[in-house]
């Protein structure tokens, strides 16, 4: 099942250890089979506040999106983006094909009514 790197992005200042992180990133993704899905365009906003950006990175499972992010290559570079962008990573587990969101309600009302 797909799993997702997700960071929001808030305040983002120009430093040049962003061009080079951004010029090392895809070959930390690259033996993990990680690419980018989503890289910080604008977002309209149609409900609530949004401040600043977000990157989604898709891998094929959450064993690879974690052994990613903890990968030394990954680690040799983390510093260059975190030292000057402030924001949240996540990996989550997507959800597969036959998802369906009713299931899920069912198993949280079940849950409620057992409290």
């Amino acid at each position: 099942m797909s799993a997702y790197g997700f960071a929001h992005l808030r305040s983002r200042r120009p430093h040049p250890d962003i061009l080079e992180y951004l010029e090392r990133i895809q070959d930390t993704l690259d033996p993990f089979d990680g690419r980018f899905v989503i890289h910080g365009p604008p977002v309209e906003v149609v409900e609530g506040d949004w401040p600043g950006s977000m990157v989604l990175i898709e891998f094929p499972d959450i064993a690879r999106a974690k052994a990613w992010y903890h990968s030394p290559a990954y680690q040799a570079i983390l510093r260059l983006r975190a030292d000057h962008i402030d924001g949240d990573l996540l990996l989550i587990e997507g959800v597969g094909p036959d998802y369906d969101p009713r299931e899920r309600a069912a198993k949280l009302r079940a849950e409620s009514a057992g409290h």
